[in-house]
């Protein structure tokens, strides 16, 4: 559902650690600021948080825009449709194009020429584009000095431009994951345990996120835990640790373990057991230290 209340919390409390494209401090930071409240606004933000709409101010007044601290204002009426869902900003390549389209009467074929003259600032295509948007304009009604300055606005803004179909694919991605972990944390924290399993560094974030949010971490088993980090049937707010995170045990050791409990009869009584029952070939002695 993209209007899960529970997943917007999530994203306007910054609980984004894990949550794709968004997991940086920035980024946590910008998501508290900006307190998103549909697709569109985590769509934008993608393609804002980059150095130029940054320097540029457009991102604080993208949020001073949403939040009502600054007027929305479009150029002339007939952008509003266009400008609407970013706040009267240009953040995107694609609405540089639909406006060279409504007021110059571009054709899609023509408005992707002015885009990529717009980011490759060559000054004899600008002047070539800007003399073309002009006269098209003011063949439509409009006046000649507001639709110069309507180009000069769009040039500056196409210097920070981003493509929009990449940034929709981005933010529906960030979005899915911060549904999961909104609504199935603990599987979700699990999953993403599982896969940064060799980087101890990411690991001891994601345990310490974990415990924030009350999921109860059990440690390492040789009787219980599995390959992956995993949560228990019988306790769904409670993750397993994983053999596979323990540093020093390797692959073939913890197929060895897994082996062992499925082949001869489940779990190891005690150390002798454990012991006898485990292939040595495959767990020697340095394993065994760092499982104790």
């Amino acid at each position: 559902d993209i209007e899960d209340a529970k997943t917007y919390k999530l994203l306007i409390d910054g609980d984004a650690l894990g949550v794709f494209q968004v997991e940086s401090s920035g980024m946590r930071e910008l998501l508290r600021k900006l307190k998103p409240s549909c697709l569109d606004d985590l769509v934008a933000l993608v393609a804002l948080y980059r150095p130029g709409p940054l320097n540029a101010g457009m991102v604080d007044d993208f949020i001073d825009r949403k939040h009502g601290r600054k007027r929305v204002e479009y150029p002339v009426p007939a952008l509003e449709p266009i400008l609407r869902s970013t706040y009267g900003v240009v953040v995107y390549q694609e609405q540089v194009m639909q406006i060279a389209q409504v007021l110059s009467s571009y054709s899609l074929g023509e408005a992707d020429l002015l885009r990529r003259a717009m980011g490759k600032k060559k000054p004899e295509e600008m002047a070539k584009q800007k003399e073309r948007f002009v006269s098209g304009a003011v063949k439509n009604g409009y006046d000649k000095d507001k639709a110069d300055g309507i180009f000069e606005l769009l040039a500056m803004f196409a210097a920070y431009g981003f493509n929009k179909s990449h940034s929709a694919a981005y933010g529906y991605v960030s979005y899915q994951t911060a549904w999961l972990k909104a609504n199935h944390r603990a599987e979700f924290m699990a999953a993403l345990m599982s896969i940064e399993s060799a980087n101890t560094d990411k690991i001891l974030i994601y345990l310490t996120d974990c415990k924030r949010a009350g999921i109860t971490i059990l440690p390492p088993d040789v009787n219980e835990s599995l390959r992956p980090f995993d949560v228990p049937k019988n306790a769904r707010n409670t993750i397993r640790y994983g053999l596979g995170a323990i540093k020093g045990i390797g692959d073939a050791a913890v197929d060895a373990i897994l082996d062992a409990r499925v082949e001869a009869g489940g779990r190891f009584r005690d150390l002798m057991d454990c012991l006898d029952r485990l292939d040595l070939k495959r767990v020697n002695k340095k394993v065994l230290e760092n499982l104790i």
